[in-house]
């Protein structure tokens, strides 16, 4: 077993800044080439209350405002451009930089694109739903309508 400590948020696993113990393999061939964690010492251990800061700043203030987003983020659906071929399959896929952007630019509030959580990727035009993880508490499922440049 190794010791870790989350640099990112990890579904299932934990948020920054928390120490989990994760098999060895999990960690050396998933979490530390992707940069999601890093190994535990004591040094490491006192950047802790520095990762756990700034996730706190990049953390919706209370729960009011996680729902207030969720409600604004439903209310209409976001749509993002992409080039398509015939039949209407992209080249590509839509990434959640791009979602997030697009959730900016329709007045939605902002949104951190390491939220978006897509199940399948998307790589067709027409609409699709993904979820946003505002709050630990608080889920937004969004409609995003694709349509061709």
């Amino acid at each position: 077993m190794s010791k870790l400590i989350l640099t990112h948020e990890v579904t299932g696993l934990g948020e920054p800044g928390d120490i989990v113990e994760v098999k060895d393999g999990y960690a050396r061939n998933y979490l530390l080439p992707r940069g999601l964690a890093t190994p535990w010492t004591k040094g490491a251990e006192k950047n802790i209350t520095g990762i756990r800061r700034a996730r706190k700043a990049r953390e919706m203030a209370s729960l009011d405002d996680a729902r207030a987003a969720r409600d604004a983020l439903q209310a209409q659906p976001v749509t993002v451009t992409a080039k398509a071929g015939p039949g209407g399959r992209l080249f590509g896929a839509i990434t959640t930089t791009e979602i997030a952007d697009a959730a900016s630019a329709a007045g939605g509030p902002k949104i951190d694109k390491r939220k978006i959580e897509i199940t399948s990727p998307i790589k067709a035009l027409g609409e699709h739903k993904v979820s946003v993880r505002l709050h630990p508490e608080v889920v937004a499922t969004i409609t995003v309508a694709v349509v061709a440049a």
